[in-house]
């Protein structure tokens, strides 16, 4: 949450960058409430409607847009202040905004996220996760989390996590009434779980054995866009799934999933943590970044 003595401006900000109300509050720690408070609190304090607002859209005013633009670099300026002071700290605390996809974080969640906060219980994560790529800088984060390919290449990055691949798997029930696919154009004659991307799009299935790449557009009884409610219906012998292994290895291990196709799932690219140039770091940060080269060896 912003400071109380900025939070009028962080809001104004917020609404203008992201164009909703909603998304803004999300990223600022308050309810739409509260935000549409502050809001009608600093209007009233300059006298100036800042914002167009209706059922369905937010747009500044030609008086907000003239606000943004002169009080945007003056809360930057604010900001960096601050902190500067707060990288004199000794004992890490404060608040870390880390942006990742859903996958990336469940795999560095135990490992890294987790530890790092019972070492430093001062310090909160406030980690977003969402399918679409951002600008981490634009958008107010400290630092991103996704695989090394998807890195700007203007980033500062870290591997972390243990090597990751794809997973192709199904319940013993589901093989033992179905048989298995054995090369990756079998999936056309399986119910499989489609997987729609955050644009919309239908994800094909990718796969590659000594050079030779084949992508399947899969067909099957479900498209679904959480790998969570995917692993349910594969459980529950809905049809062949296609997951980050590490999101179905202790299934795997279990019994209760079996993999096929395993020869057509080469190692992927690693996870990185990837920030900017920071030149006064706050012990926060400096702690995590620490902690992740550490986990990189």
């Amino acid at each position: 949450m912003p400071q109380d003595g900025l939070i009028g401006f962080d809001a104004v900000l917020a609404i203008a960058r992201r164009g909703s109300f909603r998304a803004a509050a999300l990223e600022l720690g308050l309810s739409t409430t509260a935000l549409s408070n502050v809001i009608a609190k600093l209007e009233r304090k300059l006298g100036i409607r800042l914002f167009n607002r209706t059922t369905r859209s937010v747009s500044l005013t030609d008086a907000g847009r003239k606000f943004v633009d002169q009080v945007g670099p003056a809360v930057k300026t604010i900001h960096d202040a601050m902190d500067i002071a707060r990288s004199q700290q000794e004992m890490p605390s404060g608040t870390l905004r880390i942006n990742a996809f859903a996958t990336a974080a469940r795999e560095v969640l135990g490992p890294l996220l987790l530890q790092f906060l019972r070492r430093y219980p001062e310090v909160h994560i406030d980690l977003v996760t969402e399918g679409r790529i951002v600008d981490i800088v634009a958008e107010g984060f400290d630092l991103g989390l996704r695989s090394a390919d998807l890195v700007p290449s203007d980033m500062i990055a870290i591997p972390v996590g243990p090597p990751r691949r794809f997973a192709v798997v199904a319940s013993p029930a589901y093989f033992k009434t179905n048989g298995k696919p054995f090369v990756p154009p079998d999936l056309l004659h399986h119910a499989c779980l489609r997987i729609r991307l955050p644009n919309g799009a239908i994800h094909r299935w990718r796969f590659e054995k000594d050079g030779q790449v084949a992508q399947i557009d899969v067909q099957g009884p479900m498209t679904l866009d959480e790998a969570s409610l995917a692993r349910i219906a594969v459980l529950n012998d809905a049809g062949i799934g296609y997951f980050m292994e590490s999101d179905v290895r202790a299934d795997i291990e279990a019994g209760c999933l079996v993999r096929v196709l395993e020869d057509w799932t080469p190692p992927l690219a690693p996870l990185c943590l990837y920030y900017p140039s920071r030149r006064n770091p706050s012990a926060a940060f400096k702690a995590l970044i620490g902690m992740a080269r550490q986990i990189a060896g």
